[in-house]
């Protein structure tokens, strides 16, 4: 796996980042708690490499990131009212919701589960991200499982 550090005030690598989503890499991220590792949400293969690279069992779900709540229909089947209250409410910031996952999300995203976490971060680079990237985000922290949740890059 290659590294590559991309600088967020760069137009060109925000397009970079994106196109690495969307093409199946991963990349990693600031949201306003941790860094997150993110991958292409609807890519179960690129999913698969978040597992792999954080050393997490397969069975714990992922969270999916979106831009904003006009997304959360490319993540859920249906957003019960609670769950719409809390995200107007509160997001974007750090709080994620549990609903049923659409049907296109892979079993792998979610462990397996009908639900999915999704949760809208507050932090204007990973926002970006996400709309520039076109696709719900699937990303833990940026850490190997099990050990402290990186805060700085």
């Amino acid at each position: 796996m290659k590294t590559e550090i991309l600088r967020p005030a760069s137009t060109e690598d925000f397009a970079r980042a994106a196109a690495l989503i969307r093409d199946g890499q991963l990349v990693a991220f600031p949201t306003e708690t941790v860094y997150g590792l993110g991958a292409n949400g609807l890519d179960a293969a690129a999913c698969a490499r978040i597992y792999e690279a954080k050393g997490r069992p397969s069975d714990n779900p992922l969270i999916l990131h979106i831009a904003d709540l006009s997304m959360l229909d490319e993540a859920a089947e249906e957003v019960p009212p609670a769950a719409a209250h809390l995200l107007t409410a509160f997001a974007p910031g750090p709080i994620t919701v549990i609903v049923p996952k659409a049907a296109h999300i892979p079993p792998l995203v979610t462990g397996g589960l009908s639900t999915v976490g999704v949760r809208c971060p507050a932090h204007d680079v990973a926002r970006r991200l996400i709309r520039a990237a076109g696709v719900p985000i699937a990303a833990p922290s940026a850490n190997i499982s099990g050990r402290p949740s990186p805060t700085t890059a």
